[in-house]
C-alpha cells in the first residue's frame, strides 16, 4: 500500500516537473493605455489602474498591475507587463480596469470599470490591439483599452537614472509649479512609447526626482543612438497638467564623458520660443546619475552556486479532523495522497533539485506532543516541544509526516509567525556571511485562517529584508479571504506599526482552486514568483553570481 501511495505521489511530481520545464520561446512587453473612461461624478475624474490576469485551467490569476493614475479619463500607464510567450499555447489574458479610491491602492474598495479579454497571440499578431471595455457583458460607455506588444530583445541590462531641474517656469498663480518628468522613446515608425513617468515634486521650481531603473530594451530598444523625448509638466489635480517644456536626447549622449561637468539640457516650450523674442528656456533639466547595471538571471545565480534552502511547516491543529477519520484532511488513504501530500510533493520535488545536501527542516505546529502533550508551537518554551525534524529529501518529509500523525494529538491554535521567525533567523545569519549565496524558501501548509495575524505581518515585513520567500497553501474548504492580505497583491502589506514590506515575498494559494487541475498547475502557481524574488533580492544587494565577469559601467555626477 505504501509503495502504491508513494507511486501516486511521485507520478504527480513528475507531471509537475514536465510542466515547469516547458521552454519559453520569447518574452513580450505589453504596454497599456485607455481612453474615454466615464467620470464617477461631475466633480471628479476616475483614478484608474489596470490589472492583468492570465487564465490557467479555467481560473484567472493576477499577473501584475499598473500604477494608479489620479484624475485621468485617458491614462497612458508607464508600467510595462512582461510575459512569457508560448507559440504552442493559447494564452488567455484579461485586462481589468479599476477606479482606485483616493488614499487606497488596493482593489477591495475599488470600483470595477470594465474588462477586456483576448489571447496573447491576438496582441502579438496585431502588435497593437484596441477593444471596447465590457462590464457585465455590455460595453462600458465609450471606454476602450489599447495593448501594444513588443518582443524583448536579448539585452537584459538595466540603467539607473536620476534627474533634477533648475528654475522651471511657474505655472501656478497661488503657489509654485508641481513638476514631473516623462521620458518617451521614439520608435522606428515615428510613434512614441512612454518609458518612465517620475513622481510629482510639489511646490518646487528646482525639483530633484527620485532615481529609477529601466531596462535598456525599454529605454532605447538597445540602440544607444535612438532619439528620446523628455517632457516636463506641472501637475494639476484635475488631470489637465500644464506643459512646461521639453528636450530631446539619446542614451549615448547621457553617457558622454564630460570632465568636471554635469550633463544638462535646456527645457524648451516651442510656443514661447516662437512668440517671445527674448525667450531662452523654461528651465534646465540635469542628469545627476547614470549607471548601467548588469541584471543577472535566476539561472545565473543557480549556476553560480546559489543554494535553495527548503523548509516545510505543516498545520496539525484540530480543525483538520481526526486523522483516523476518512473525512480528515490528514487522513492517509491507501491509494490516494491527501491534499497536504499533494501540495508538499508538487512544490518540494522542484525545490529539492536546487539544494545540494537535500536535508530539509520539517516543522509541525498546533499539536500536543508526547510524552507530556504540551502545545507544540515553535518557540512556545525553551524546551523543544514542537514537531521538528531534519530529513533527507521530499520522500523523507513524506515519511516523517506519515509516521508522526499517529503519535501526536491535533490541537491549536494556528500560529505561523514563530515558524517564519525561525527561518528568518537562519536567513539573517546567511545574509551576513562572506559568500551569502543561500536563499530560503518556507512552504507552509495550513487548513485555516491563522490566529496570529498581527505577529505574522510583523514577521513577514522583517523577512522581506532577507534572502527568503514564503509560500502558503491553504488546504481544505475554509474561507481564506483574510489570508490574501499576506500575499500583498491587494495592496502593500504593512506591519501593525505601519512599516511596509521591502519587497513582496509571500505567495498564497488556496488548494481548492486546483482540485480539478493537475498538481503541475498548483506548483506553477505557487513557484511562479520565486525566481524573480531571488533575482530581485540579489540584484538589490549588489550581489553577483560566482564565476561571473565583473561587468558594470558607471557614470555618476554630483548634483
Amino acid at each position: 500500500l505504501k509503495k502504491s501511495l508513494m507511486s501516486n505521489i511521485y507520478e504527480s511530481a513528475e507531471a509537475t516537473l514536465g510542466f515547469i520545464s516547458s521552454p519559453c520561446l520569447t518574452k513580450v512587453e505589453l504596454r497599456v493605455a485607455c481612453r474615454g473612461i466615464s467620470d464617477r461624478d461631475a466633480l471628479s475624474k476616475p483614478d484608474p489602474c489596470v490589472v492583468l490576469k492570465m487564465q490557467s485551467h479555467g481560473q484567472w490569476f493576477e499577473v501584475d498591475r499598473t500604477e494608479v493614475i489620479r484624475s485621468s479619463s485617458s491614462p497612458v500607464f508607464s508600467k510595462i507587463f512582461l510575459v512569457d510567450y508560448y507559440f504552442e499555447e493559447v494564452q488567455r489574458l484579461r485586462f481589468e480596469l479599476h477606479d482606485i479610491s483616493s488614499g487606497n491602492n488596493g482593489l477591495r474598495d475599488a470600483d470595477f470599470l470594465g474588462a477586456m479579454e483576448c489571447t496573447l497571440g491576438q496582441i502579438v499578431s496585431q502588435r497593437k490591439l484596441t477593444k471596447a471595455l465590457l462590464k457585465q457583458g455590455n460595453t462600458a460607455g465609450k471606454s476602450s483599452i489599447t495593448v501594444t506588444a513588443e518582443e524583448l530583445s536579448g539585452n537584459d541590462d538595466y540603467v539607473e537614472l536620476s534627474f533634477s531641474a533648475r528654475k522651471l517656469d511657474d505655472k501656478d498663480f497661488f503657489s509654485k509649479s508641481d513638476p514631473f518628468l516623462e521620458i518617451f522613446r521614439i520608435n522606428d515608425d515615428g510613434t512614441e512609447s512612454l518609458v518612465h513617468r517620475t513622481e510629482t515634486v510639489m511646490n518646487n521650481l528646482s525639483p530633484v526626482w527620485k532615481s529609477f531603473k529601466v531596462s535598456l530594451n525599454t529605454l532605447c530598444s538597445g540602440d544607444h543612438d535612438r532619439e528620446l523625448k523628455c517632457t516636463v509638466w506641472d501637475w494639476d489635480s484635475n488631470g489637465k497638467h500644464d506643459f512646461i517644456g521639453e528636450f530631446h536626447t539619446t542614451f549615448k549622449e547621457m553617457r558622454v564623458e564630460q570632465e568636471g561637468k554635469q550633463i544638462q539640457w535646456e527645457c524648451i516650450n516651442p510656443k514661447y520660443q516662437m512668440k517671445k523674442k527674448n525667450y531662452r528656456n523654461s528651465g534646465v533639466v540635469i542628469l545627476n546619475h547614470c549607471k548601467i547595471i548588469k541584471m543577472y538571471s535566476f539561472l545565473d545565480y543557480i549556476m553560480g552556486g546559489c543554494q535553495i534552502q527548503f523548509t516545510v511547516a505543516i498545520d496539525f491543529t484540530a480543525s483538520n479532523g481526526d486523522p483516523r477519520n476518512s473525512c480528515s484532511l490528514h487522513y492517509i488513504h491507501p491509494y490516494q495522497p491527501n491534499e497536504y501530500l499533494k501540495a508538499l510533493v508538487a512544490v518540494g520535488e522542484i525545490c529539492q533539485d536546487y539544494d545540494s545536501d537535500k536535508m530539509f527542516p520539517a516543522f509541525g505546529f498546533g499539536a500536543l506532543i508526547p510524552p507530556d502533550f504540551k502545545v507544540g508551537h515553535l518557540g512556545a518554551c525553551k524546551k523543544t516541544t514542537h514537531v521538528c525534524v531534519c530529513v533527507a529529501g521530499i520522500q523523507g518529509v513524506v515519511e516523517a509526516y506519515q509516521n508522526c500523525l499517529p503519535k501526536i494529538q491535533l490541537y491549536g491554535p494556528t500560529n505561523i509567525a514563530p515558524i517564519i521567525q525561525k527561518v528568518a533567523s537562519s536567513a539573517s545569519e546567511e545574509m551576513h556571511t562572506k559568500e551569502a549565496m543561500e536563499y530560503f524558501i518556507l512552504l507552509i501548509l495550513t487548513d485555516g485562517v491563522i490566529t496570529d495575524m498581527a505577529d505574522t505581518r510583523e514577521a513577514i515585513v522583517h523577512a522581506s529584508h532577507l534572502p527568503m520567500s514564503v509560500i502558503i497553501v491553504g488546504v481544505g474548504n475554509a474561507d481564506f479571504t483574510d489570508m490574501q492580505i499576506l500575499d500583498g497583491d491587494d495592496g502593500i502589506l504593512r506591519s501593525p506599526k505601519g512599516e511596509p514590506v521591502l519587497r513582496d515575498i509571500v505567495q498564497f494559494v488556496p488548494f481548492k482552486d486546483f482540485k480539478h487541475a493537475s498538481p503541475a498547475a498548483l506548483a506553477k502557481s505557487v513557484l511562479a514568483e520565486v525566481p524573480n524574488q531571488v533575482v530581485d533580492y540579489y540584484n538589490a544587494k549588489g550581489i553577483k553570481p560566482k564565476c561571473m565577469s565583473d561587468y558594470e559601467s558607471t557614470r555618476t555626477f554630483s548634483p
